[in-house]
């Protein structure tokens, strides 16, 4: 079953741009600029964007429509078929190869035997696609889209200068981020993505997950990534062999950061996993003399 849309907003957001938000599976936004409108991301199904547009009032006469695929996870492109057609859809060029990845397609597949609101989704690239950065003038305000590794290979965050805000997606997440494999380079990645957002000064910084704008997140999620590989750094090589070492006491994910009490089991256990593979990249790159 669709999680239910809604807009919504945080405390001392600009009114031109609106948090589009999927249930607790996901958070689009939509920034109307003077020239265009801009959706970062069509949410895990089309039937979900459409009922975004519908919300939003977004007409095909009115002002312009540009989409942002932030990256290729599901939850993030897989509405892209309700708007194929009426608006150009930008992405980083990486996210060409993760589309001619049969992975990507099995992740349908697999999802939609599970769930039937995925058996009508189909699979829709950008049609515009960029290396290193592009900017998008909308004349009174600028949306500058920014590579982004770690957290997958062709992510991009948003940073708008003249409000100072930066749509950080999934670089940035509460209670942590997750790195794209248990690869020392990754995670190098990762943490310099984190470091560049961090360097932006925001004033509000918004993921797709955790429902939080405030810029502390970030800090957060790199003291997250010093702190393991502080600890990982003091083991033995015994101890850093250890397939169970994620369930130790003092490696464990709450060792780290503070779950709410209200999280859900299923939310819970997803963090955990990403929680694994950050420690792995982490053991990795002690191992390369790499933190």
């Amino acid at each position: 079953m669709n999680p239910q849309v809604e807009l919504s907003s945080y405390p001392g957001l600009d009114e031109r741009i609106v948090i589009v938000r999927a249930g607790d599976e996901v958070d689009a936004v939509f920034v109307r600029t003077k020239r265009f409108n801009v959706m970062i991301d069509t949410l895990g199904t089309p039937e979900l964007c459409r009922r975004a547009l519908d919300l939003l009032e977004q007409r095909p006469e009115a002002r312009p429509l540009v989409v942002v695929n932030s990256h290729m996870d599901w939850d993030h492109f897989w509405g892209n078929a309700a708007i194929a057609g009426r608006a150009p859809i930008i992405a980083h060029a990486a996210a060409l190869d993760r589309l001619r990845d049969p992975a990507t397609r099995q992740v349908l597949t697999d999802k939609a035997s599970e769930e039937s609101r995925f058996r009508d989704v189909e699979i829709i690239g950008p049609d515009i696609t960029f290396s290193g950065s592009m900017v998008l003038n909308g004349g009174n305000l600028t949306l500058e889209l920014i590579h982004t590794p770690g957290h997958t290979p062709d992510h991009i965050a948003v940073w708008i200068p003249e409000l100072r805000i930066c749509l950080a997606v999934d670089a940035v997440e509460y209670p942590i981020p997750e790195v794209w494999s248990r690869s020392a380079d990754d995670l190098r990645l990762i943490r310099s993505s984190l470091e560049r957002i961090r360097d932006l000064d925001a004033r509000l910084v918004i993921p797709a997950h955790g429902r939080t704008s405030s810029p502390s997140t970030v800090a957060e999620n790199l003291a997250y990534f010093e702190t393991l590989a502080d600890r990982v750094g003091r083991l033995s090589g015994s101890r850093l062999a250890d397939p169970e070492l994620g369930s130790a006491s003092g490696f464990r994910l709450e060792d780290f950061v503070a779950i709410p009490q209200d999280m859900p089991s299923a939310t819970l256990a997803f963090y955990r996993s990403c929680h694994e593979t950050n420690l792995g990249a982490t053991i990795e790159a002690h191992g390369e003399g790499r933190p």
